[in-house]
C-alpha cells in the first residue's frame, strides 16, 4: 500500500521524467536500487551519465525541495552511483549529479526546476 507521501513522490518523478526528456535527457533507469541505496533516475544527457535525485513538495514551509537533499543523502547517492558504474563496467564516461525540484503549489501548475551539477563527489 502506498501512502500519500509516496504517491506524491511517484507523481513528481513522472513529471520530472517528462520534463527532462523534453530537454534532451534520455532516461535509462527509474528507481535504481542496490545494497547501498537508491537513485531516482539515471539518464544520459550530452554524453554524460547523470544520476538524478527528484524532490517533490507541496509547499516551501520546510524550504525548497532541492534544499532537502542533505549531506547524508548526497553521500548515499554518490556511493550508489559508484557501485552502479563499477557493476556495469562503465569507463571513460563523464558523470554528474543533478537534482530536480518539483513544487505543487496550491491552484497552480507544478513548478519544475533542474539543478545540473547540484553536487560533486566528496561534498
Amino acid at each position: 500500500m502506498i501512502n500519500a507521501s509516496q504517491q506524491l513522490g511517484l507523481v513528481g518523478e513522472e513529471l520530472a521524467c517528462r520534463f527532462l526528456e523534453s530537454r534532451g535527457y534520455k532516461i535509462l533507469l527509474k528507481n535504481y536500487e542496490c545494497m547501498l541505496g537508491e537513485i531516482d533516475l539515471i539518464a544520459k544527457e550530452s554524453g554524460n551519465l547523470v544520476f538524478i535525485e527528484v524532490k517533490t513538495r507541496t509547499s516551501l514551509a520546510m524550504g525548497s525541495p532541492a534544499e532537502q537533499v542533505t549531506f547524508h543523502k548526497r553521500r548515499q547517492i554518490v556511493k550508489t552511483a559508484q557501485f552502479y558504474v563499477k557493476r556495469y563496467g562503465i569507463r571513460d564516461v563523464p558523470c554528474r549529479f543533478d537534482v530536480v525540484s518539483v513544487l505543487f503549489a496550491r491552484d497552480k501548475e507544478p513548478l519544475i526546476e533542474i539543478i545540473p551539477n547540484a553536487f560533486m563527489v566528496g561534498e
